[in-house]
């Protein structure tokens, strides 16, 4: 059976994804899924980036606005989705084009990772979080760091959700996640084809951080704020970069000033955590852009692009 070509446009965040990913469904009759496992939040879109309807110029784009912000959403329910969409442009005889996202979930839905023994276990979790509230994260940071010490090395102790969920594989499957993802697939059931996009440090940094401050004109404080108002600040959505950041200020902790700093390092840091999954993990068709040669750089992947799928679909 011949295998789905899929192309999958990754880099880091504000290094032009989305325009390509949409020029690239214009010229080789394609169709755009989110690969953002935030942008499938309705209500969060200048925080997430979302593509506007001028900007999609007519081409298709799912898994956008599919759940609400106070509903979780896990790697396992993505991989399942865009696999599913996959299957549905495939089927009508388009291509399909996972634009941007986490390096994980992208390698997690390409390789067809296996979850099925991972399902939450909601009364472990929940006794675990009150635990946590009553002790701290240490002791249990502590104890995934004796369980687990790679996984824990890419935790920070604050993120108790992520603390919460190693430790939670651990119980229920007896396999910590380091070994769980040594244990997947290194073959592909599609034909993938990784176009990564990369940009001088400086001149990335600097459209992120200008980035962030249109995103401020735009309303993001405002986008915030009625999502903090409606009590969801303990959500899973909420702790996403561009918005975890605003609630200490909301709260009186710090100024709207520092929130916005610490918004647009996060963000850098983001990108750079980017940069080295996709380079170490997968196997990435690397282009360099930049603002002045986009047109240039585009004409070149097209190229490419279009000799690589004639060899894959021959």
């Amino acid at each position: 059976m011949t295998k789905i070509p899929v192309v999958a446009v990754v880099g880091p965040t504000a290094v032009g994804k989305t325009r390509l990913s949409v020029e690239l469904a214009k010229r080789f009759s394609g169709e755009v899924i989110s690969g953002d496992s935030m942008q499938i939040y309705r209500g969060m879109d200048i925080g997430t980036a979302k593509a506007t309807e001028e900007e999609k110029q007519g081409i298709p784009h799912y898994l956008i606005d599919i759940k609400n912000p106070d509903e979780s959403f896990s790697v396992y329910d993505f991989k399942e989705m865009v696999q599913y969409y996959i299957e549905h442009i495939d089927n009508r005889h388009k291509l399909p084009i996972i634009a941007g996202g986490t390096g994980f979930y992208i390698h997690a839905t390409l390789y067809d990772f296996q979850f099925s023994d991972q399902k939450r276990d909601e009364r472990f979790e929940e006794d675990l979080k009150n635990r946590i509230e009553q002790h701290g994260v240490e002791p249990y940071y502590n104890r995934l760091k004796k369980i687990d010490p790679e996984q824990a090395e890419k935790i920070h102790p604050n993120n108790v959700r992520r603390v919460i969920r190693a430790l939670e594989i651990y119980e229920t499957t007896g396999k910590t996640m380091t070994e769980i993802r040594r244990e997947q697939r290194n073959e592909s059931p599609y034909n993938p084809i990784l176009i990564g996009l990369h940009m001088k440090r400086e001149e990335l940094y600097h459209r992120i951080n200008r980035r962030v401050d249109l995103m401020m004109e735009k309303g993001l404080l405002e986008e915030v704020k009625r999502l903090y108002d409606q009590g969801l600040q303990d959500s899973q959505a909420m702790q996403g970069i561009g918005y975890k950041e605003f609630i200490p200020y909301f709260e009186g902790e710090v100024s709207l000033e520092e929130a916005i700093e610490d918004l647009k390092r996060n963000s850098r840091r983001y990108a750079k955590r980017q940069y080295t999954y996709f380079k170490n993990k997968l196997d990435v068709h690397w282009y360099p852009v930049s603002e002045e040669t986009a047109e240039e750089n585009f004409s070149i992947i097209f190229d490419d692009l279009e000799g690589m799928l004639k060899k894959i679909t021959k």
